[in-house]
């Protein structure tokens, strides 16, 4: 019997992620019966262009959810509490790209290529990671099959565009005047972020760390299904860049490890690209990865501070698989796995 094609929902079809949600279902070519685009009542009634034809924004309420088989959602935590439990009640599965339910037990935190197998244990909601932990879990999870993560220390260089659309006009109204040489008051972040980087992403928690930090210690822990043995620290910084996240990271292994070995793995690893050759200066940045899929890895080394240690410096676009690209891919691998 031939599998019926699901009706498919984007929640906050008119934000930035939302935007880049459209565009890669596009690229992806997936595969719908019907589609509906929901947002606040403010957007309700524009129009989006999806694939040559116009459809009108629909807002997002309880009954609108009624015929659909999944929805992909990028419209901010409260929004997905409000309407995630009412679309899973009603037989949808709700593919958040909020941090609402990402630590909920019984909510996968999936990265395609990575835990797929956690996906057959949803029950209506699953649950997109936060950007800096997505463009990680990639190599890290093929480097610790082979080698077992032991410590892991992380420290992120992440772009305006994570902070949402006011944040990417702030980095351009802020460059303009500092280069007129104009005070400037800044509304995103806590300090002027032009031609300077702030060791702050979201607020602090009673360890020192931020939210943001603690995220990327317990998404990691959890999609990889690390115990509590593993220790696990980042620093997050927001830097003056538009769109690409970059990571600097030192990991211990259990096993023996060699910088070649792990190039040799990394060159091998699906959504993975090499960029790691410095005789020629060939390593991963931002600016390469915007608008790109994959995750770039270079500047792979021999730790001088673990026995059995790697460097590496991971790059991604983070609006691609840190957001918009790995929630089409779970929709992608719902439906290839029958799980709606």
């Amino acid at each position: 019997m031939t599998q019926k094609l699901p009706n498919i929902a984007v929640l906050g079809a008119t934000g930035v992620v939302g935007r880049e949600i459209l565009n890669i279902l596009q690229e992806n070519k997936v595969e719908y019966d019907s589609i509906k685009f929901l947002a606040s009542s403010r957007s309700a009634g524009s129009v989006i262009e999806f694939k040559g034809q116009n459809y009108a924004v629909i807002e997002a309420k309880d009954d609108v959810f009624d015929d659909i088989d999944i929805c992909l959602a990028s419209a901010g935590g409260e929004t997905s509490k409000r309407f995630a439990p009412v679309a899973a009640k009603k037989g949808c599965v709700f593919i958040d790209n909020s941090s609402a339910f990402r630590m909920e037990k019984d909510v996968p935190l999936v990265i395609v290529g990575v835990n797929d197998e956690d996906l057959k244990n949803h029950k209506g909601i699953i649950a997109n990671p936060n950007c800096s932990t997505s463009q990680l879990m990639l190599p890290l999870k093929a480097l610790d099959d082979k080698y077992k993560v032991k410590r892991l220390i992380v420290s992120t260089y992440q772009a305006v565009s994570g902070a949402g659309l006011k944040a990417i006009n702030e980095l351009t109204d802020n460059i303009k005047t500092n280069l007129v040489g104009m005070p400037y008051e800044p509304s995103c972040f806590k300090y002027e972020i032009a031609f300077n980087v702030i060791p702050q992403i979201d607020s602090f928690v009673e360890n020192g760390y931020t939210k943001e930090e603690m995220k990327v210690v317990n998404e990691t822990r959890k999609i990889l299904h690390l115990s509590e043995n593993v220790k696990i620290s980042a620093t997050a910084v927001r830097v003056p860049v538009y769109i690409g996240h970059s990571e600097a990271v030192s990991v211990e292994f259990e096993n023996k490890v060699d910088a070649e070995s792990a190039r040799e793995l990394l060159k091998n690893t699906w959504g993975v690209e090499l960029r790691d050759d410095i005789s020629d200066y060939t390593y991963p940045t931002p600016k390469e990865a915007a608008g790109k899929n994959p995750v770039y890895v270079g500047r792979i080394r021999d730790s001088i501070a673990f026995d059995n240690g790697l460097e590496f410096f991971c790059v991604a676009d983070n609006l691609r698989i840190g957001a918009a690209l790995n929630t089409v891919r779970i929709a992608q691998k719902v439906i290839e796995m029958e799980l709606y």
